[in-house]
């Protein structure tokens, strides 16, 4: 039999989610906006107002924006089973201050959910552990995590890096176009620049790849020191850093 999931919220993520685990649990939405959820219904996705929403008992992924969390709350008027969160910066403790629910989840999954190639980071209630898993690895990868903190750096991450890695896609790309490179020419090869470069890093350390490819005063090793030079290494490491320091903030 399949397990039912409320899904609270008519985002972008949520509908990610939706699209992912429509076929292996029992799906309701639950949302504020009568149009939003009209263009969700069919045969396998039931649809509520918050008003008509009952919580007793159920799982349930918050995938709304974190300042409606108090907004939300008066909405549960059961203990659920298991409240799985994807609100950035939002801890355990405030979950819990705000709805009840048997077990906790933190959970921060990626843009990269809508074509089931999230890296998503979660922790919280050991006993639901297995459960939570098993919903996200339906949208990519799925990594556990022992401590809000290490959740929070991963947010910086998985969850914002897909901003800073589209930077540097659209300078190489601008790159190609300066020195004289058709742009629909500069785009394909970046496309499959990023595309080739998941599988490498999945076999071999990054430092191993630059030295695999720089040759001694090769074209490598000169763009190389460039980007050196320009300190961008440093500024990526000061870019996770900012980013971590954004969720530690209230």
């Amino acid at each position: 039999m399949k397990k039912e999931i409320s899904i609270i919220g008519t985002g972008k993520m949520a509908y990610a989610l939706i699209d992912a685990l429509r076929d292996d649990f029992n799906i309701e939405v639950i949302g504020r906006n009568n149009e939003k959820l009209s263009q969700l219904k069919d045969n396998k996705i039931a649809t509520k107002t918050f008003k008509e929403f009952d919580s007793k008992d159920k799982i349930v992924i918050l995938a709304v924006k974190p300042h409606a969390l108090k907004e939300i709350s008066k909405y549960f008027k059961n203990s659920s089973y298991l409240l799985i969160s994807v609100l950035a910066g939002t801890t355990l403790e405030e979950l819990k201050q705000n709805i009840n629910s048997k077990t906790y989840i933190r959970a921060m999954p990626n843009l990269a959910a809508i074509y089931k190639k999230s890296m998503t980071t979660i922790t919280g209630d050991e006993n639901a552990k297995l459960v939570s898993i098993n919903i996200f690895e339906k949208i990519g990868e799925v990594l556990w995590v022992d401590s809000e903190k290490e959740l929070d750096i991963a947010t910086a991450i998985a969850g914002s890096g897909p901003a800073f890695l589209a930077l540097v896609a659209e300078a190489i790309m601008d790159a190609g176009v300066k020195e004289g490179l058709k742009r629909e020419y500069s785009k394909k090869l970046t496309h499959g620049l990023f595309e080739g470069f998941s599988h490498l890093l999945k076999q071999k350390h990054p430092a191993i790849l630059k030295d695999e490819v720089m040759s001694p005063a090769g074209t490598t090793a000169a763009g190389y020191a460039a980007l050196e030079k320009n300190a961008t290494r440093n500024a990526f490491i000061k870019a996770i850093t900012a980013a971590f320091e954004k969720t530690q903030k209230k």
